[in-house]
């Protein structure tokens, strides 16, 4: 990380001849909770030690100059008047500005440059360490003074209506909100928020890489939110107060079951089985029962797998092999799927073995050997002090 930080410190001082403010924004992981928050359901994410930094000062002008140091490219633009770039990656940072514009705060040009550790396109939320980051980061340097609950909601709301991708709220919460050796419980509809212990010194989290990228995942998962608004629809003409799938309970929605189409069925049920699932995972990491947590994690992948459907044979394969290597208490799929990452709990003394009979498997099925990152949970985005 130290080497990453000063990569980018070194690049914003060569580009713009000025010492930046330095900020941390991590990735996340989620343990167990896939494609409950945009149903108002529970996640337990947590904050990763790879993460985006970005330096960043403010301009006496309007202009915005970006620079994307892993990519090597360069944006710039008017803070007054911009669009879409065809580039991609600037969208991820000018729906930040917009949104601040949008909200009447006053912001004046500035210069960013920005690179980080987190796998791209591997369910680990680049966008959101990006995008929060950016919040983060305009928040502190130009004194804005908004809360964090502000800051996420106003990063959300960039990938929403600039980027285009209608993701829930956890992203960007665990981003501003993560803690050292904590995972967070999220209530996705009221975002009342619980820390849970993830402190066991011979317990790592892995996160096994692909290498498969997610080209289906933006579309897929609007696909999958608008099969559980049809579900909601259906369900609140036997029920008037149901709002999202957190109304439903399983007793309504088996009662129903015959009304609604099989696929719109699997997808409720398996939103209602992994709210409760976060739950009992809670009550794991409290009694200290990390066995039972991992079992879950399986029970999982199992329901993304068979009804979510959104996975696929590269991170069934990737579950499998974990699930046969001695130490490894559970493994699933981890983020919106069709590729990305899985995740595994793994006692620290296998992780060698894990690494290395989990590349056997996959490379004899796939001709590929699989990314392994051994992630430490730590905080959310913060300013570095050099």
């Amino acid at each position: 990380m130290e080497t990453l930080i000063h990569r980018i410190f070194d690049r914003f001082k060569k580009e713009f001849k000025e010492e930046p403010v330095l900020f941390k924004s991590p990735g996340r992981v989620n343990l167990i909770g896939e494609h409950t928050d945009y149903n108002e359901g529970f996640v337990l994410p947590a904050a990763t030690d790879k993460a985006i930094i970005l330096a960043l000062a403010a301009r006496g002008d309007d202009a915005c100059h970006l620079v994307s140091s892993d990519l090597g490219q360069d944006f710039i633009c008017d803070i007054r008047s911009f669009a879409p770039s065809s580039l991609s990656w600037p969208n991820y940072l000018l729906g930040v500005i917009d949104q601040f514009l949008k909200s009447g705060l006053k912001l004046r040009g500035f210069n960013c440059v920005f690179g980080g550790n987190v796998p791209i396109g591997a369910g680990m939320s680049s966008s959101a360490a990006i995008e929060a980051g950016l919040a983060f980061a305009l928040n502190t340097v130009f004194d804005l003074r908004l809360s964090s609950l502000s800051l996420v909601k106003l990063a959300q709301k960039a990938e929403n209506e600039f980027v285009g991708v209608r993701c829930g709220i956890m992203d960007q919460f665990i981003n501003i909100h993560g803690r050292e050796k904590k995972v967070l419980k999220l209530d996705c509809r009221s975002l009342e928020y619980e820390y849970f212990p993830f402190e066991r010194e011979n317990l790592r989290i892995v996160v096994c890489d692909t290498l498969v990228r997610r080209e289906l995942a933006s579309s897929e998962y609007n696909v999958r939110r608008g099969q559980c608004e049809e579900g909601v629809r259906m369900l609140s003409r036997y029920a008037p107060g149901i709002k999202s799938l957190r109304d439903v309970t399983s007793d309504l929605l088996r009662s129903h079951r015959g009304e609604l189409d099989p696929v719109i069925y699997r997808r409720c049920d398996y939103v209602l089985r992994e709210n409760e699932r976060v739950g009992l995972a809670c009550s794991d990491l409290k009694a200290g029962d990390i066995a039972s947590f991992g079992r879950r994690m399986y029970e999982s992948h199992a329901g993304l797998r068979d009804d979510y459907q959104v996975s696929c044979a590269e991170l069934d394969a990737l579950v499998e092999a974990a699930s046969q290597v001695r130490g490894v208490y559970g493994s699933r799929m981890m983020g919106a799927g069709f590729g990305g990452c899985t995740i595994s709990l793994v006692e620290e003394s296998r992780i060698q073995e894990f690494g290395e009979q989990v590349s056997r498997s996959y490379e004899r099925a796939f001709q590929k050997t699989p990314r392994i990152h051994v992630i430490r949970v730590e905080s959310g985005t913060q300013i570095i002090n050099r």
